[in-house]
């Protein structure tokens, strides 16, 4: 309507100024007609009041027309892209056992009859600038609040070289740099809790990694962490909280991470990796972790299928000095995955874990003093999806202990489902 009034008044106002009466100075004849009246076609002019109601409604409408302002410039700073990726994953699970003492070691493991919450695991994460990007895994459980990962990484420093601080877990082996949400299987390998601890070996430190130049894909990785914790390094100080006063009282990490494309379909990832540092049996003591992973895994990208075949295993050697004596012991895992359709699953594992020996064959080992012979673990699983954010599993075990008469038998019925945005795993 204000469009058309101005319109309107646009006309009149031109018409008005084309039919104004005719001055003298606007004709030479002085505004005379040919027979001395005044021109036949002068119409009376529009008075000064007309002309300024005018005005007034063509200056309306045109502010009217007008685009709104634009908002205040912020420096060119957008908010939204200063809010970090947040990422919400709950696993929870209803447990059986035949034994009311199930040897459970794993930080996330369910551990007795009935529902057990595993974790609540919050991922946040963000480049903070052109040079840092920011990492953080907080873990609510039913009974307490844990800051499992919180770190920065460097993302522009030259010849392929990359730096972590801050609290991280190591990259030692495969399996203990990921999170329960990742895991084909609801607990977690004997192995790494029984080297580790229940929470896989992490700590306060630096991490630096080199991509090398190969042709094919070779990652060597070194880090330097705290050697204290009876759940992240219980093989070192484990809950004995010395104080680092020298280098040497840190624990060590290298591990070479190498990938080789055998076809389109078919692929390998082997790794090699070392972890020493000091234990708390005595004065320069030292425990030396050695452990190879291997990777092999088939997924057909020359055709369209929802296959997936792969084959995990993970083997740790340890050694460990105490006084009078050093001993060693072997653990580890091997692990068959099969993905037969687009929401199923079907995975099996086997453990084994040996007691420690020393100079005179099996001893009492001051970790793990039960265990005295061979422990072995079957186990099998099969996994639905419903979508990419959730997941249900039912899984069952049996625990051959054998110091014990009779294995013990397990049943878990698992959901896990997320929220919000979460970067893709490793390979």
């Amino acid at each position: 309507m204000r469009t058309c009034t101005c319109a309107l008044a646009g006309i009149i106002l031109v018409c008005a100024l084309h039919t104004r009466p005719a001055r003298a100075d606007d004709d030479p004849d002085g505004g005379i007609g040919p027979d001395g009246g005044s021109a036949p076609d002068a119409e009376p002019a529009l008075t000064p009041e007309e002309l300024a109601e005018l005005a007034a409604a063509t200056g309306a409408d045109s502010a009217a027309t007008k685009p709104p302002p634009e908002p205040p410039k912020s420096g060119g700073l957008n908010l939204q892209s200063m809010n970090p990726d947040i990422a919400l994953i709950t696993d929870v699970v209803l447990g059986w056992f035949n034994s009311s003492a199930p040897l459970q070691a794993g930080g996330h493991d369910p551990r007795e009859n009935g529902f057990s919450l595993q974790q609540v695991e919050m991922s946040i994460g963000k480049a903070v600038d052109p040079y840092f990007r920011m990492d953080a895994n907080i873990v609510f459980a039913q009974f307490g609040v844990e800051v499992e990962e919180a770190y920065a990484t460097t993302l522009a420093l030259p010849h392929s070289l990359q730096v972590r601080a801050g609290q991280f877990l190591t990259r030692f082996g495969r399996l203990n740099s990921t999170h329960p949400h990742s895991w084909d299987f609801v607990d977690q390998p004997f192995a790494i809790s029984r080297v580790f601890g229940g929470e896989g070996n992490r700590g306060l430190g630096v991490e630096i990694s080199w991509l090398t130049p190969l042709k094919h894909y070779v990652e060597l990785v070194a880090s330097a962490t705290d050697a204290s914790g009876e759940a992240t390094a219980r093989s070192f100080f484990g809950a004995d909280h010395i104080d680092e006063s020298t280098p040497l009282d840190f624990e060590y990490v290298l591990a070479a991470k190498q990938f080789f494309a055998l076809s389109d379909n078919l692929s390998l990832a082997w790794g090699l990796s070392w972890a020493t540092g000091p234990n708390a049996s005595g004065h320069d003591n030292h425990t030396d972790v050695l452990g190879t992973d291997l990777y092999l895994k088939y997924r057909p990208i020359t055709y369209g299928s929802h296959t997936i075949v792969s084959l995990q295993t993970e083997t740790l050697y340890r050694r460990r000095q105490i006084p009078g004596d050093v001993l060693w012991d072997v653990s580890g895992y091997a692990q068959l995955f099969w993905r037969f359709a687009q929401r199923w699953g079907t995975a099996a594992r086997y453990e084994l874990g040996t007691p420690a020996r020393g100079d005179g064959g099996v001893v009492s080992d001051p970790l793990d003093p039960f265990w005295t012979g061979n422990r072995q673990r079957v186990t099998a699983d099969l996994t639905f999806w419903p979508t990419e954010f959730s997941r249900l599993r039912l899984q069952a075990s049996s625990d051959f202990l054998a110091w014990q008469d009779s294995p013990t038998l397990a049943a878990f019925l698992a959901l896990e489902f997320n929220v919000g945005a979460h970067g893709a795993h490793q390979f």
